[in-house]
């Protein structure tokens, strides 16, 4: 017998996700096709010069802007930023260090320490 396998495919928003781009900002045909796992892997391995574009200039999607910013993805809605970032307004941001900005960063600091400490704690306790 032989086995049928079939062509695992993603919707466009998915692959965007997986590549860490802002769904919107791509090319049409990416947008309103179904990427294989077959083309994931290869705009991965080998991204075409518009997404080259967008990973370096945006705009990008909050978990990018997020993670540039040293914030979490609930800081950026608690300081009202819900609309994705080029490069260059996160330089701004990163410049003008507003109050929340830095409120945020040391939230998430706090929170990356406490993390540490559990886990510490949990291998201790295993051990």
């Amino acid at each position: 017998m032989t086995s049928h396998q079939s062509t695992q495919t993603m919707k466009p928003a998915t692959a965007a996700k997986k590549l860490g781009v802002y769904l919107e900002a791509t090319p049409a045909e990416f947008r309103e096709g179904v990427v294989s796992r077959a083309e994931l892997n290869e705009l991965q391995a080998n991204p075409p010069q518009w997404l080259q574009d967008l990973r370096v200039n945006g705009p990008h999607p909050r978990p990018v802007v997020a993670a540039k910013l040293g914030v979490s993805i609930a800081g950026l809605a608690r300081a009202g930023v819900t609309e994705p970032l080029t490069t260059e307004q996160i330089e701004a941001l990163k410049q003008e260090g507003p109050e929340w900005l830095e409120r945020e960063r040391a939230t998430q600091a706090e929170v990356r320490k406490e993390a540490v400490r559990i886990k510490k704690k949990n291998t201790e306790r295993q051990a």
